[in-house]
């Protein structure tokens, strides 16, 4: 990666070169015990960044011409501020442009678009493991000590 990063909002366009990094994180994260994604949940993902009334947008960072990362954030409503919150739910760099500053851009993107639009916080979470990128999300946000839990009703 000899190009500087830039970050932009995802078009439909861009989809053959989104769909390596989706399925890289879903991969990194062993969701659905290492299964791929069913295709239906991608393509409905997908179809939601475009659609005006769903809350969910993607950003992807460019370098040399290729996408090199993404990241899905979501607003939605709190109990505690009157202005709406930003879940930011999905951050990945592909593995050759890792620590060249993809995901800090990312998330500088996600705040900058959270500002725009009358946001007060944005939070995510990461697994305990992943201390490569907890280093950098150390600098760019204060850990906020919650566990998380959950249950998958079917």
């Amino acid at each position: 990666m000899s190009a500087a990063v830039s970050v932009r909002f995802v078009t439909r366009e861009d989809y053959a070169e989104w769909l390596p990094l989706w399925e890289g994180y879903n991969r990194f994260y062993g969701r659905f015990d290492g299964t791929a994604l069913p295709e239906e949940v991608t393509r409905t993902t997908w179809s939601r960044f475009f659609d005006a009334y769903e809350p969910a947008w993607a950003r992807v960072a460019e370098a040399d011409g290729r996408l090199v990362g993404l990241v899905h954030y979501m607003f939605h409503r709190s109990t505690i501020t009157i202005e709406p919150t930003c879940y930011l739910q999905d951050l990945f760099t592909a593995e050759a442009a890792r620590g060249k500053g993809v995901g800090r851009a990312l998330i500088e993107a996600v705040y900058t678009q959270a500002r725009l639009s009358g946001v007060v916080n944005v939070y995510w979470r990461t697994h305990a493991s992943n201390a490569t990128a907890r280093q950098l999300y150390d600098t760019v946000a204060e850990h906020s000590g919650f566990v998380v839990y959950r249950r998958r009703l079917d």
